[in-house]
């Protein structure tokens, strides 16, 4: 399981060739599927830019609870969460997942939950900056009921 809270951009398709070779690597871990997910700064109503702020230390332990109920839910061989921090503009890598499982489903599952949780329960801030100041970006009714299903 790979952890990574970071202000540097990083290159997804270099993240996802690393973490397969990995995975073939560990006969162990019996691996038949890897389902990534990337997310992407938006463009929305003229943003510019978003902060995002975090804890250092209480960020990466309750990502690392997230990923390790995901392993232990889906008896996965590996997991990847990749999350930037700082100041980033439209366009650019927010974000990654990796869940690599026996079977193309639990992959599946596993990332749509890492992605689920992180959206609603890893501890970032976000602020939205455009033409007309800074905006807090406020929690989602929709991301709240996402997670009804796990």
């Amino acid at each position: 399981m790979r952890i990574s809270v970071q202000a540097e951009a990083f290159d997804p398709g270099a993240e996802v060739n690393a973490f397969t070779a990995t995975c073939a690597e560990a006969a162990a871990a019996n691996v038949g599927a890897i389902v990534t997910f990337s997310g992407l700064v938006r463009a929305d109503d003229g943003m510019q830019a978003m902060e995002i702020e975090h804890y250092p230390g209480m960020t990466e332990r309750a990502i690392t609870e997230i990923a390790e109920t995901a392993q232990r839910r889906w008896s996965l061989g590996d997991v990847l969460v990749i999350h930037r921090h700082g100041r980033l503009t439209a366009g650019e890598v927010i974000m990654m997942v990796a869940a690599a499982a026996r079977h193309r489903k639990d992959a599946f599952e596993a990332a749509e939950y890492l992605m689920d949780y992180l959206k609603s329960r890893a501890p970032f801030w976000k602020k939205e900056l455009g033409p007309e100041g800074a905006d807090w970006v406020a929690a989602k009714d929709a991301d709240e009921d996402a997670l009804k299903r796990w």
